[in-house]
This record gives structure tokens, sequence and C-alpha cells, in this order.
């Protein structure tokens, strides 16, 4: 078991593993909603809004009390799953259409390594819409400066489109280690 002291204030390589230990949250169907970090998880349980279906291997401990981190827990009221009228315009979800690559230079990139860029820029009228923006590299994105794909001489490795769907959870979960406790939980194509 891992003990991770909720009260210290240094940082430390159980720090680092506090950051990784989240919990899959499913609903009282058992269907996967969403992974949550194992503070809100055990405010959930603390809540009592959800039952413990697994736990992690590890630890957390107040003054009083040791608690293990929940790994799986079950919503104890179904929630009806929100009906989207297609998919919400943000930062995230154009780097997540276009999988976290260039759209220039083609390049896979950390989030935090990518801009998005207006096709035609916003200063010639162009609208902050699906089919008009585009994850681009920094470099890129300066390089193409003011201009559109073509006149800047950079073509694009695919229009931009309006995408009908993301997967925001298999995304989250591809992107972790997924814990051995979640697999019987989830169902991959």
């Amino acid at each position: 078991m891992v003990a991770l002291d909720a009260v210290s204030t240094t940082r430390s390589p159980l720090a680092e593993i506090s950051t990784s230990l989240k919990a899959l949250v499913l609903n009282a169907s058992y269907e996967p909603l969403r992974i949550v970090s194992w503070q809100k998880a055990l405010i959930l349980w603390f809540q009592d809004k959800v039952e413990i279906l697994e736990y992690h291997k590890a630890f957390v401990r107040s003054v009083t009390t040791t608690f293990d981190l929940p790994s799986v827990m079950r919503l104890k009221a179904y929630i009806k799953p929100k009906k989207i009228d297609g998919v919400r315009f943000c930062r995230e979800n154009v780097y997540i259409r276009d999988n976290f690559t260039c759209q220039y230079c083609v390049k896979k990139f950390a989030q935090k390594d990518l801009t998005i860029d207006h096709v035609l820029p916003a200063s010639q009228g162009g609208p902050k819409i699906w089919t008009n923006v585009v994850s681009a590299c920094r470099k890129c994105n300066q390089t193409k400066a003011n201009r559109t794909p073509e006149k800047a001489g950079m073509p694009l490795l695919r229009p931009p489109r309006v995408p009908s769907w993301l997967p925001v959870l298999e995304h989250e979960i591809l992107t972790e280690k997924i814990p051995g406790s979640w697999k019987d939980y989830l169902r991959f194509k």
C-alpha cells in the first residue's frame, strides 16, 4: 500500500502519485460516465452519492482516520445522460478532433504546445467556428501569420469540419494508465 499524506505541504514522489490516482464513475446502470480525481471521489463517497466497487492500493490519512482510495464507483441514483445537440465548440475539443496534430506540419504535440489557428484569419473576417479553426503548433501558427494557408504556402492536412461526436471518455482513458480494476467495467471497440 502507498500512503498519501494529505496534510503534507512538501512536493514528493507521493504527491506525483496522488495526481494519477483517479476513479472511474459509473452510472447506477454500470455505464461509464466520467473519470474524477481521487479527491472528488472521496467527496462523492462522503456525500453518500456512490458505492465503491473497487479500490486502489493506496490510501490517504487524516489526523485520526485512514481512507482507502476508490478506483471504481457506482452512483446510487441513475442520472439520465444529457442529450447534446452537437459537440461543444472549445479549444480542447478542437485539439481532440484534430488528434493533437498540427494541421500544417503533421506532427503530434502535447495540448500545452498547441494553439488554435483561424484558416481564414480573424482580421480578414474569419469566424471562430468549427469549419474555420484548426490545431497548429506555435511555429506553424507564427509562420502562417495573418494569411490563408494558400497564401502562406502551407496546405492543411485535412479541411476543418464539424465533428458529429467526440470520444471524450475514451480520450481520457487512452491518455492515462488504465488501472486493472477498471477493465471489467469498460468495453472497447
